[in-house]
């Protein structure tokens, strides 16, 4: 099998940066990168937000990793624990030269009367946003940069949104740390593949009868 392309390979997850801050010629070319994926029904859904100043940062960092305490502490953590890492995570995004959070908005979504076709359109939002999100990291990778999604909006995107005084229909669900990689920094092995356990071709025959699984999330 041939090696995947070179621009693939070269995204990783870079979690230590040097200071050297992000022009924003730069972030503005990464963020157009991002708008050009694809949307449902050509629309637009997402909105980006460039932060890359220490005060915004830190606004930023404060509010998410309150509602991080919150809901760390009411799972019955140990506080000690509980503040060891909200303040690895404030010091993971202050630390970054520079952040982009993707945001949700209803803009070009079709409206539905039942819940049903609601949760899929915006299902379909929030996987054009992934592939916006994907389309700016390699952007990023690809001048020689180096990037690493954090998670941490989609658990609590009312207060990352007040955080940074966001319209009330800005939801962020995706925030993106930016740098010169940290050349001390030293990431995971990337693991090969397991491709015939992750693919198969319809023509493969019947499928093993297996449990179904749930059909929402899986519960903790």
């Amino acid at each position: 099998m041939s090696a995947l392309p070179d621009f693939l390979e070269a995204r990783r997850s870079i979690r230590a940066y040097l200071d050297d801050p992000v022009p924003r010629a730069r972030l503005d070319r990464w963020v157009e990168a991002a708008c050009i994926a694809p949307a449902p029904h050509h629309s637009r859904p997402w909105r980006f937000v460039v932060v890359d100043d220490g005060p915004a940062k830190a606004a930023l960092a404060r509010g998410m990793g309150e509602r991080w305490r919150h809901d760390l502490l009411a799972d019955g953590l140990d506080p000690a624990r509980v503040d060891a890492l909200v303040e690895a995570s404030h010091l993971k995004i202050t630390g970054a030269p520079a952040l982009v959070l993707g945001c949700l908005t209803t803009d070009g979504l079709d409206e539905y009367p039942d819940d049903g076709r609601r949760i899929a359109e915006w299902g379909l939002a929030l996987l054009s946003l992934g592939a916006a999100v994907e389309n700016l990291m390699l952007a990023v990778a690809d001048d020689g940069w180096a990037s690493c999604w954090v998670a941490a909006p989609m658990f609590c995107p009312a207060e990352a949104r007040d955080a940074l005084g966001l319209p009330p229909d800005w939801l962020p669900h995706a925030l993106v740390t930016i740098g010169r990689a940290d050349p001390t920094y030293v990431g995971r092995p990337r693991p090969p593949v397991p491709l015939d356990d992750l693919r198969r071709y319809a023509d493969d025959g019947p499928f093993s009868r297996r449990p179904a699984p749930p059909s929402g999330p899986p519960r903790s």
